[in-house]
């Protein structure tokens, strides 16, 4: 199986001018863990994950006056919607995190997450 086969269609995409409430409150409606983040004058894209917004309240910051720019990961792996979700899987693994940007030529075509994997792999099992 592919990426393609188990990346959630279509994203939910924010700005980093969103207020942490604002993003988790789309993010809850959207019933997704993750929002990409686009920055059009900026770094492109970027993610913020449910684990993001629970670090800075637990840390005790205010998700009214937190702005999602200032709580995204820096340092985001893109996959292709060609790689197996073996190498999906992995590379979280290496990376410690949960969700990948998946672009194809350049443009944001889903989310996958590790959720989405286990999923496939689970239904792919289940047909055998």
């Amino acid at each position: 199986m592919r990426v393609s086969d188990g990346m959630t269609v279509p994203v939910l995409v924010i700005g980093p001018k969103h207020t942490l409430r604002q993003a988790a409150r789309l993010m809850a409606v959207r019933k997704v863990g993750a929002a990409i983040v686009r920055d059009v004058d900026g770094e492109g894209y970027s993610i913020l994950t449910e684990r993001d917004v629970l670090l800075s309240v637990a840390d005790g910051q205010n998700p009214d006056a937190e702005l999602v720019g200032d709580h995204i990961a820096r340092d985001v792996v893109f996959a292709d919607p060609g790689w197996s979700l073996a190498e999906a899987a992995g590379s979280m693994l290496r990376g410690g995190f949960r969700h990948l940007i998946v672009c194809d030529r350049g443009e944001v075509a889903g989310v996958l997450s590790m959720r989405d994997v286990v999923r496939c792999w689970s239904e792919q099992r289940a047909s055998v």
